[in-house]
C-alpha cells in the first residue's frame, strides 16, 4: 500500500526528527524502514493493524499520550484500523 496518511515534519536537526502523522480511516503510511531508534505518542485514542513485510499483522490499540519506543531496523507498514481519525507525533532519534 502506498502512503495516504499526511505527515508533516514539525522539527529537525542533527539530533531529532520529529513529525506528526494524521490518518483517516484505512490510510497508511505506506511501507518503510526505521532508520532510527524512535518514540510515538500517540495524539488520539485509535486501532492500528502493523503489517510487517511477510503479512503478518500485529493489531495496536494506541491511547492518547501513552508513549512507546522502538529500535532502528523495522520495516513495517501502519494502517488506522479504527473508524475515527488518528494522530501521533514519531520522534526519530539521530
Amino acid at each position: 500500500m502506498t502512503t495516504t496518511a499526511r505527515a508533516r515534519t514539525q522539527h529537525e536537526d542533527d539530533r531529532v526528527r520529529v513529525t506528526r502523522w494524521d490518518f483517516d480511516s484505512g490510510q497508511s503510511t505506506g511501507r518503510h524502514v526505521h532508520a532510527y531508534d524512535y518514540v510515538v505518542v500517540p495524539v488520539t485514542d485509535g486501532r492500528t493493524h502493523v503489517i510487517t513485510p511477510d503479512g503478518a499483522v500485529t493489531v495496536s490499540e494506541l491511547r492518547a499520550g501513552e508513549s512507546y519506543a522502538r529500535p532502528a531496523g523495522g520495516e513495517h507498514e501502519v494502517v488506522n484500523a479504527g473508524t475515527a481519525p488518528l494522530a501521533f507525533v514519531e520522534i526519530e532519534l539521530k
